[in-house]
């Protein structure tokens, strides 16, 4: 049976990677992270694109909301990142159209191969088609496309696909039924 070492651990991320994570965890730290909640978000949206991100001028990213590193990041029109989301973008996360990941969710394209003794990085991107909802402290794994419409419910766990418009729940998360919209609720 083979030990693991983690002394013999090597980020294959490179120092460059280091350098521009350090950067832009002080500007954001010190020019975003002081603004209340959503305000100034063409200021924020500004920012993530300075450092490589893709964000449509109508997305809004919440002052709390910590993106890990913003180049892997694509948000469409009227997405929205808010209080304390922890985008952990390693490799890619695309948000589509009016998709909202709401306070606490965690969104983690990143893991480690458990059955090599190295225990190296590996990644995924994350996709969340348009019209999609992850709800307040939800987990969202590594590899994971959300579909078209579809809800993860809070504190739901996501290891797999999620159909589109489906409503899924629970740890791990599987369907509680079809999210269906009603077009005389709300909108004229």
């Amino acid at each position: 049976m083979e030990k693991i070492d983690l002394s013999k651990y090597h980020n294959t991320l490179g120092r460059k990677h280091q350098w521009v994570r350090l950067a832009w965890s002080i500007v954001w730290s010190c020019l975003a992270r002081p603004l209340p909640r959503s305000i100034g978000s063409g200021w924020k949206r500004m920012l993530l694109r300075l450092f490589g991100a893709k964000i449509d001028s109508t997305a809004v990213v919440y002052s709390s909301a910590k993106v890990y590193y913003p180049k892997n990041l694509v948000m469409g029109r009227c997405s929205c990142l808010a209080s304390n989301v922890d985008c952990y973008n390693v490799a890619p996360i695309i948000l589509g159209d009016n998709v909202t990941v709401s306070q606490g969710a965690f969104l983690c394209t990143a893991s480690h191969d458990v059955t090599d003794p190295l225990h190296p990085l590996i990644t995924a991107p994350i996709v969340i088609e348009d019209a999609a909802w992850v709800a307040a402290d939800a987990f969202v794994s590594m590899g994971v496309t959300i579909g078209e419409g579809a809800v993860v419910g809070a504190r739901a766990c996501v290891f797999k696909d999620v159909e589109r418009w489906k409503i899924i729940g629970g740890n791990p998360a599987k369907v509680l039924k079809n999210r269906v919209l009603y077009s005389d609720k709300g909108l004229s």
